[in-house]
């Protein structure tokens, strides 16, 4: 079912299958590259959306959209949960995507049910783990959130991917500033990305980058000697590729 057991992890930086007015092959291309990482005809996803307060329209969404493909999508609901056995349920699937919303509840919430435990194992056992915003951000060891109402603020995360994240880097004007003043103040280096763009981690590392649309990329934030530098990174399109 999984994919040689190469540990996988798919960020999507912002967009994403809720923000499509419909739902085909052509405007899903971020999605559909998450699943062909399973390398199989018809993969088992699961959608888990606490992020979201487990919101309806965003569960429907992600069948609508999912829909489009061939594959056969679930979501685990953790204030209706489909099974006492949540770990193989989790297992039972050959991708899992994580959607967006408040990370910092979605943390302390999965840590009650061991959603990262489960998580972690999925991920050694090849399962493709990934997400957009919150989904994307959670697997680092910290990054920029809004989780919290006010000025943007780090947070420590479940520690999968090395570094630190920021999403949406340049779909909310306050995000690059935010993000280059905490890596200044100590933050640890990292990875930021434009909506629209994926970065694709195998075994920890970064593979690859890329974007459903001809604009976006991704970004290395560190400081050297004291200066803050942000080198992009380019992205493969998937229109043309």
């Amino acid at each position: 079912m999984q994919n040689s057991l190469k540990k996988q992890i798919i960020i999507h930086g912002g967009g994403g299958f809720s923000r499509y007015g419909s739902y085909s092959p052509s405007n899903l291309l971020i999605e559909k590259y998450f699943l062909d990482q399973t390398l199989n005809k018809c993969p088992r996803i699961c959608f888990i959306p606490t992020a979201s307060g487990e919101s309806l329209k965003y569960i429907v969404d992600f069948y609508r959209a999912f829909g489009a493909f061939e594959c056969k999508p679930s979501h685990l609901s953790l204030f209706d949960p489909p099974t006492a056995d949540i770990e193989s349920y989790l297992l039972g699937h050959d991708a899992i995507y994580v959607g967006g919303g408040n990370t910092k509840s979605m943390l302390a919430l999965w840590k009650e049910w061991k959603l990262d435990v489960y998580l972690r194992k999925a991920w050694t056992q090849g399962i493709v783990l990934g997400g957009i915003s919150a989904g994307g951000l959670c697997w680092f060891e910290e990054g920029v959130t809004d989780s919290i109402p006010g000025p943007l603020t780090p947070l420590k995360c479940l520690g999968f991917l090395p570094g630190s994240h920021c999403p949406h880097y340049d779909g909310e004007v306050e995000r690059r500033p935010a993000y280059h003043r905490m890596v200044k103040e100590g933050m640890a280096s990292g990875i930021a990305v434009d909506d629209h763009v994926a970065l694709h981690y195998i075994d920890g590392k970064l593979e690859k980058v890329v974007k459903a649309n001809a604009e976006g990329a991704a970004y290395h934030v560190h400081v050297l000697n004291g200066r803050l530098m942000e080198e992009k990174i380019e992205a493969v399109d998937l229109q043309t590729s």
